[in-house]
């Protein structure tokens, strides 16, 4: 069996981060007869060397979700097929074929994922995985901006609410009049909740999207306060149109939006090894 250990570093950095995991890693690896390649990658491009042989097991060397991100962005650019050559055998509702599956090492810290996942941590338990284990498929989101998100995305939060058009399929959750606190478009929970409001309880393997939008409500007749209604809904694609700019943090990274995004979820697509 072959695979391939993933690395990836920063861009002119020398230093690819811990390295006592990653040597346990490839050791115990050896230890269960893998055959045993080594890629680091400080740009998308250099990631490919790791995607090229289809029967080789990957394991991901990685601190963060944003460098997951990156590596199961990267498969997605490679495979996904243009709209006018879709194959026969896409699956149904999909626009890539099932990506390979991942095996994550932790290295300084953890990505989120590999607690919401249940993924192997330890070094001689990824190496298990990798070798004999067996692959958990969850669904990822694709974007309109070309990108994929595999936990969720945050919009807005903290003190500065915001506007804009939220809809979901065929249901519009808020036309654009009103205040939104926060809105979350979630695959899995790292951004279900804001400001301690659970907002969301996704689930990553259902195919759906969970979408949660929080409207300050002005209430009471005499004595006037604010109520938080939360309205929620899941389904297969979401459409954000801000009507100004909004900070949104998806998978770990912080960008803004200023101008309508659509979110949909490819079912299944991804895929995680686990004992």
């Amino acid at each position: 069996m072959n695979v391939v250990v993933l690395t990836l570093v920063e861009s002119n950095c020398a230093d690819s981060g811990p390295r006592t995991q990653t040597l346990h890693l490839i050791d115990e690896l050896k230890r269960l007869g893998a055959e045993v390649r080594t890629v680091a990658a400080s740009t998308p491009r250099e990631i490919d060397p790791a995607l090229e042989d289809p029967e080789a097991r990957i394991v991901l060397a990685a601190d963060t979700d944003e460098q997951v991100n990156a590596v199961v962005a990267r498969m997605v650019r490679r495979l996904a097929p243009a709209p006018s050559a879709r194959p026969d055998d896409l699956p149904a509702g999909r626009t890539i074929p099932d990506l390979p599956p991942l095996a994550i090492l932790p290295l300084g810290t953890s990505p989120g994922l590999v607690e919401r996942f249940d993924l192997p941590s330890k070094p001689e338990d990824v190496a298990g995985a990798a070798v004999n284990g067996t692959v958990l498929r969850t669904d990822l989101m694709r974007h309109d901006g070309g990108g994929v998100c595999l936990d969720g995305v945050r919009l807005g939060g903290g003190d500065r609410p915001w506007r804009g058009v939220v809809n979901l399929d065929d249901m519009v959750l808020t036309d654009g009049t009103e205040q939104i606190l926060a809105c979350v478009v979630a695959n899995a929970d790292g951004y279900a909740a804001a400001d301690d409001m659970v907002l969301a309880e996704p689930d990553p393997t259902d195919g759906r999207i969970d979408v949660a939008v929080a409207i300050p409500i002005l209430v009471g007749r005499l004595r006037k306060r604010v109520r938080i209604e939360v309205r929620r809904a899941r389904g297969r694609a979401v459409a954000v149109a801000p009507n100004d700019g909004v900070t949104f943090i998806s998978d770990g990274l912080v960008d803004e939006l200023g101008r309508k995004r659509t979110w949909w979820v490819e079912p299944g697509a991804a895929g995680w090894m686990r004992a």
